[in-house]
This record gives structure tokens, C-alpha cells and sequence, in this order.
């Protein structure tokens, strides 16, 4: 491998070690129109946000845990201060 192709590599895994710390820190849904979080969501499947919810937002009742159910509840976003996102409770949040 030449000197060139080593400091790209190099780069390259920096770059995705520093992606994938950022996403495991969480987003802060006020930093995004409500669109591109509800598509963020749909593409990963669940995103935690960090900022000012403090919790996991996830696309379907697939990613919710035995016993626990979908609820919708708003997230502030950049053009809208109460987007709808999924959100997993337990059930005995309805009793």
C-alpha cells in the first residue's frame, strides 16, 4: 500500500470513528426541520435524541420492547415546535 493510500484509510476511519460517536451521543431534534427527522427516523429505525428529550424516538412498534407500546408525542424542530415522532412507553403508562 502506498504512502497516499495509508493517509487516505486513515482518514477514512477517522471520519466513520467520529460519525459513529456523534450519532451514539444523540441528535438535538431542534437542530433539524420536522421532515428531515421524521426521515432520519424512518431510515435508522430509532434515533436517540439527546436534546431536549432525552429518550429514543423509533419508526414502528418493531423497536419497542416486550410490554411496551408506540406512543406519538412532539419533539421541538427548527420550523416546528411540536413535530410528531414514535415514541416507546410501557403499558403500565395507561393505568
Amino acid at each position: 500500500m502506498t504512502r497516499s493510500m495509508k493517509h487516505l484509510v486513515l482518514i477514512a476511519s477517522g471520519a466513520i470513528l467520529l460519525s459513529a460517536s456523534a450519532s451514539a451521543a444523540g441528535i438535538d431534534s431542534r437542530t433539524l426541520p420536522c421532515a428531515n427527522l421524521q426521515s432520519l427516523v424512518a431510515t435508522q429505525g430509532f434515533v436517540f435524541i439527546s436534546q431536549p428529550f432525552g429518550d429514543f424516538v423509533v419508526s414502528s412498534g418493531y423497536y419497542c420492547g416486550g410490554g411496551e407500546v408506540l406512543e406519538l408525542r412532539s419533539v421541538p424542530t427548527t420550523d416546528n415546535p411540536q413535530c410528531l415522532v414514535n415514541h416507546c412507553i410501557g403499558r403500565g403508562k395507561f393505568d
